[in-house]
């Protein structure tokens, strides 16, 4: 009997933990810690991303994060190795630099 139930238990926390690949951990006003548990690298069509957040390695997490939020609302952790996403972010950072400053 002993044996089903740690068969279950562990049934469970493979699923959470499948479950958790490439997703970012919520933000908390001072984050002392790395946001992404895993990265995706498949390919997500450019129009299915409403936002992009690049986050630096620094004291908080030794890796580079890349963060985008789905139209749906989902928040993923990106591969910043990725071919693609190295793509996606430049073509952000092209349209940042393109824009004309307005002089006040």
């Amino acid at each position: 009997m002993m044996g089903k139930a740690a068969a279950v238990l562990l049934t469970l926390l493979l699923i959470s933990v499948l479950g958790t690949k490439g997703k970012a951990l919520p933000r908390s006003a001072v984050e002392l810690r790395c946001q992404c548990i895993g990265t995706y690298s498949k390919f997500i069509h450019p129009k299915f991303i409403q936002n992009v957040n690049l986050t630096p390695s620094g004291p908080h997490c030794k890796n580079v994060e890349v963060i985008a939020t789905l139209t749906d609302g989902r928040e993923v952790c990106l591969e910043p190795t990725a071919l693609w996403v190295k793509r996606i972010i430049k073509e952000i950072l092209d349209k940042a630099n393109a824009k004309p400053e307005t002089v006040s």
